[in-house]
């Protein structure tokens, strides 16, 4: 998967098009994403214990991975990359400005 946890992404397709943030959690195994602040959903819960959390919970939702590309802060958008090899180790570069992600 071409995204990782801590990176910046740009959301290029959805209700959130444009929509720039830090990858939370990735699953890779699903092929998906979850990104700070977007694709909210809101579960009403009722307390089921003395002073539990109640009311219209707010979580972030998992997106797929291929509805996200990396930020470039350069270009101040989003950026295709690929993978080059740097001393043995794989690297993510920008394929527009040749910047380095790792």
């Amino acid at each position: 998967m071409h995204i990782k946890k801590g990176d910046k992404v740009q959301i290029i397709s959805g209700e959130y098009k444009g929509h720039v943030g830090e990858v939370v959690k990735a699953l890779p195994k699903e092929g998906k994403v979850i990104v700070e602040g977007a694709n909210i959903r809101i579960k009403h819960q009722k307390p089921t214990q003395m002073g539990a959390e109640s009311g219209r919970l707010e979580k972030e939702c998992p997106i797929d991975a291929s509805k996200v590309l990396l930020y470039s802060e350069e270009l101040k958008k989003g950026v295709r990359t690929r993978v080059e090899f740097v001393d043995g180790k794989k690297v993510r570069v920008s394929t527009k400005t040749e910047e380095k992600f790792d």
